[in-house]
């Protein structure tokens, strides 16, 4: 079959991946409304499209925080990328050095930060962050990050506790034996992921400003009030995320969010979206509202999932 469009890549790895695995992809919270309306929310919003204008040139890139992106959709940061293809976390930041974009790369890979680092030397790299109780844990990693040349940490802001997803409730989710959740090893078991901090408030961002120089960048922001207060705490840039509808179920699709918080920051800070897209012209709605770049989640493990 000729794979022509994302929604093919997603049939694939529905046939070909282990339910387990799918339903895990897959997953929204509770009713999974706001997972389904991230995709929705794009069909409501309409072109005005103008005509005759000169577009026999075209220029793609952009730049993130300085460092220039051959195209304006990086990768988001997503876990456990082995549970679709044996090289993991590898094979997608040889990806996104391949396209000349950005990879976010999860506190919850299967692979090591060296090992990324090391599978597409020169790329750019961010590096996801979660809150542990223990924060001697989370100060490792973002000194392990700085480390190995990752050039921004982006704290997730929208995981005090994890979503309710029925699907891995009911199947029991854990990861395979044979994979590890490579940057924590020893610092807790996987299927008890209940370590997160819940006490986080912003000025844990001073904290994190003490540990690294890396910009940083905060991810699931949905609200003026919470733009507003991101400048306030200097970061350098925000992620419109409703982390793609696996949190709190009833929020807004992160396009209708968008708006509200370009119009809130000024310019003052870079803001980017993830969640829903799925087309070319997605991305554009999304850029025309304001966005500097867009990241892509699900549709990155499907491409894993098909080689």
């Amino acid at each position: 079959m000729a794979m022509v469009c994302l929604s093919d890549f997603e049939a694939y790895a529905k046939k070909y991946l282990p339910k387990i695995a799918w339903d895990f992809f897959a997953a929204g919270a509770d009713d999974c409304s706001t997972r389904d309306e991230n995709i929705l929310a794009y069909k409501r919003i309409h072109f005005r499209p103008r005509m005759l204008q000169d577009v026999s040139m075209m220029d793609t890139r952009t730049k993130l925080l300085g460092t220039e992106i051959n195209f304006p959709v990086g990768i988001a940061p997503t876990g456990f990328h082995q549970l679709a293809w044996p090289d993991g976390e590898k094979s997608t930041a040889r990806a996104a050095k391949a396209m000349n974009t950005c990879y976010i790369a999860s506190t919850y890979s299967t692979c090591t930060l060296e090992e990324i680092s090391a599978a597409a030397p020169g790329g750019l790299r961010w590096f996801q962050l979660y809150i542990h109780r223990n924060r001697a844990v989370s100060q490792q990693l973002v000194q392990r990050a700085t480390a190995s040349g990752f050039q921004g940490l982006v704290l997730t802001a929208d995981l005090p506790y994890t979503g309710k997803r029925r699907d891995d409730v009911r199947n029991g989710f854990c990861l395979p034996p044979h994979m590890k959740l490579k940057n924590l090893e020893g610092a807790f078991e996987v299927c008890k992921i209940s370590l997160l901090d819940p006490s986080v408030t912003w000025n844990d961002i001073y904290w994190l400003r003490s540990l690294t120089n890396l910009p940083i960048i905060i991810k699931g922001i949905l609200t003026k009030e919470d733009a507003e207060l991101a400048v306030r705490h200097g970061v350098q840039g925000i992620i419109v995320s409703n982390h793609g509808g696996r949190q709190l179920d009833g929020g807004p699709a992160t396009i209708d969010a968008l708006v509200e918080v370009v119009d809130a920051v000024q310019g003052r800070v870079e803001v980017y979206l993830d969640g829903g897209i799925r087309k070319g012209s997605d991305v554009l709605k999304a850029l025309a509202l304001g966005a500097k770049c867009v990241f892509i989640g699900r549709p990155a493990l499907w491409g894993l999932a098909y080689k």
